[in-house]
């Protein structure tokens, strides 16, 4: 059977099966003022039926775009179903970005209605929403105008009787892509696309029933979309949420997930977590001692809220081998993959349970349906039943990106003798020195960040005779600058001197800047998915880095750059 013409279950007829066979079953645990909150499939149905009736009634024609502007949350995922069921077309917003930003993606997707919910700072936002688009508050806090609420709008309608069964190729979703250049493209992917990569993903990862998934990277992002309200939606799992930032901790060990999708940032909070009461030389130690190592293992574990895991997730950008040999010594395996939002993160590549090859993002065969080259220049290029259709009212982009039906992905990689993927780059983070070498810096970065006092950091040097890097330190790397600057420099010293031993001569650093400023979505210089803007930060920090090229100091503080 041709995968690209396969007929797959619709997220929808999944929905219409689950409240048939299992009405009562819980569903979605979300977090109210401490206490939860509990959806059964039922219950779930029916808020959806009646959000489809109530959107309709505002005057939507099938194919109308509908924003969900809003963090994690169970109304997420009935908005989700209930766009579905009124055959219109949804478009995920990040919770943290600029009005300018918000406006931007609600005018290029003439989205009609956008429905609100859990934000911080929502009157910040509140000037990219025009006049024009209906506002529909979910039931939570609003410091926002909205024109209705969820709760007497729900039960000023009567639910939708309507059961479509979409077909595969009407459009489902617009995925406007977090951008690290320019402004974001609409990634528009249909029923099959969807539908393909998560009923496999559903299959291959056998994700079920008695799996119990913690909800907390923004529904915008296609992976966690995917990976989280997708497979769970398939799979028949429980859903929790967090309540807030604060109530992280106490929601994961409440949940005590089975299954959890993070990006290499969270993986980092979790070791630093841990390290501030078992400092890693200790840590080390007692895994050493044969019969305590066990009870280490498990008490961490347990501490974390983890120890119910049989997968964890790492994806979106890279993770460094020190930190996932940190998490094999304790006892965990990191499932690192691979995927864009164009491709529904699905594939290329994944390191399957029991089959983790470290320094990779995992085995070309381990998802089906999906094929990848590497091109003679090196970029890996995919084709799947997955693949986007295209960017929302930007062919030449879309030619651009998709040419003879593969993927280009800009990602440069490697396959080894068994099938294994490695990234080693981006073309266009590729930069050139005044001495004519280029860098990749994407590899400098993968090592550097082997030190725990170390949060962020991102290598620069274009036009210059060497690259330096720019370094943000971790939370317990500030706490000891505050205490002993001089520990903080022998350590990034030494953390230089290695890395310059592995890379090759053109490609080692003069020096390295500690800066004072934090890069946040906030202040533009993180994308939603917490990725580097390069071109920003070369904006701020190009001028320091040129002062202080003929400097002889290895390690250079740096006073704040940005502009508050």
């Amino acid at each position: 059977m041709d995968p690209y013409k396969d007929i797959c279950t619709t997220p929808l007829e999944m929905l219409y099966q689950w409240n048939e066979q299992v009405p009562n079953r819980i569903f979605l645990r979300q977090p109210v003022n401490g206490q939860y909150k509990t959806y059964t499939w039922a219950q779930v149905n029916d808020q959806a039926r009646r959000l489809a009736s109530a959107l309709l009634a505002q005057g939507l024609s099938q194919g109308d775009r509908v924003a969900i502007l809003s963090k994690n949350c169970a109304e997420w995922f009935i908005s989700d179903y209930a766009i579905q069921l009124a055959g219109l077309i949804s478009v995920p917003l990040y919770p943290m970005q600029t009005p300018n930003a918000l406006e931007y993606v609600l005018t290029h997707s003439d989205s009609k209605v956008i429905i609100i919910g859990k934000l911080d700072g929502a009157k910040t936002m509140e000037p990219g929403i025009p006049d024009k688009v209906i506002r529909i508050a979910m039931p939570y806090e609003m410091d926002m105008r909205t024109d209705h609420h969820w709760d007497s709008l729900l039960s000023s309608v009567e639910p939708s009787t309507e059961s479509p069964i979409h077909p595969m190729d009407d459009l489902m979703t617009i995925i406007y892509t977090s951008g690290t250049t320019g402004n974001p493209k609409g990634v528009m992917h249909t029923y099959r696309s969807f539908s393909s990569g998560v009923q496999n993903a559903t299959r291959v990862l056998k994700i079920n029933k008695d799996d119990r998934y913690l909800s907390f990277l923004p529904l915008s992002h296609i992976a966690e979309r995917f990976m989280v309200l997708g497979c769970s939606t398939y799979g028949c799992s429980d859903v929790s949420f967090v309540e807030s930032l604060d109530t992280f901790g106490d929601n994961l060990q409440t949940t005590r997930p089975t299954l959890l999708f993070a990006v290499p940032r969270i993986w980092q909070k979790f070791q630093q977590k841990v390290n501030s009461k078992l400092p890693q030389k200790k840590l080390e130690k007692l895994l050493r001692i044969p019969l305590i190592n066990k009870l280490i293992r498990k008490k961490i574990q347990k501490g974390m809220g983890l120890d119910k895991s049989r997968m964890l997730i790492s994806g979106a950008s890279p993770i460094s081998l020190n930190l996932l040999q940190w998490y094999k010594d304790i006892g965990f395996e990191i499932n690192e993959g691979y995927g864009m939002t164009e491709n529904l993160a699905y594939g290329p590549a994944l390191n399957l349970p029991g089959a983790v090859k470290i320094g990779t993002v995992g085995s070309i065969t381990a998802m089906p349906n999906t094929e990848i080259k590497i091109t003679d220049q090196g970029e890996i290029i995919t084709r799947a039943p997955t693949l986007m259709t295209g960017y929302y009212l930007e062919p030449e982009k879309t030619a651009e990106t998709i040419r003879d039906g593969w993927l280009h992905t800009g990602d440069i990689g490697e396959i080894d003798s068994e099938g294994y993927l490695t990234i080693t780059g981006r073309i266009k983070d590729v930069f050139k020195t005044s001495k004519g070498k280029f860098i990749q810096p994407n590899k400098i970065e993968c090592l550097l960040q082997h030190n725990p006092l170390i949060e962020q950091v991102c290598v620069l040097g274009s036009g210059a005779p060497q690259p330096v890097c720019l370094i943000e330190l971790s939370e317990a790397g500030k706490a000891l600058a505050l205490e002993d600057k001089l520990a903080i420099e022998a350590s990034v010293k030494e953390t230089l001197k290695q890395v310059n031993q592995e890379v090759e001569h053109h490609e080692r650093l003069d020096h390295a800047f500690i800066i004072a400023d934090s890069w946040t979505p906030e202040n533009g210089l993180l994308t939603p998915t917490m990725k580097i803007k390069r071109n920003i930060v070369e904006k701020y920090y190009t001028a320091l880095c040129d002062e202080h090229t003929t400097d002889k100091n290895d390690i250079i503080w740096a006073a704040a750059q940005l502009k508050t």
